[in-house]
């Protein structure tokens, strides 16, 4: 992440409520998929968890960083 990018970051935490939503959802999913992480083996749901986890943080990500570089847009627009 650039200099420029992170300073978007602080400012958007502070005025975007959709983005700290995403942020918790983020921290939340990663949470999850440590806890899973922990096991040796994992049941067949377990492993379906996990793959929706993975995917369900990639996706808070992803959508992050689109409001990230709108947000980047707007200001250097």
């Amino acid at each position: 992440m650039s200099r420029d990018e992170k300073e978007i970051k602080i400012s958007i935490q502070f005025s975007n409520r959709e983005f700290r939503r995403l942020e918790d959802l983020h921290q939340r999913y990663d949470n999850e998929l440590e806890s899973l992480n922990k096991y040796r083996y994992l049941t067949q749901d377990q492993e379906i968890k996990r793959i929706e986890l993975k995917k369900l943080k990639l996706w808070t990500k992803d959508r992050m960083g689109q409001l990230i570089r709108g947000y980047g847009d707007q200001v250097n627009g």
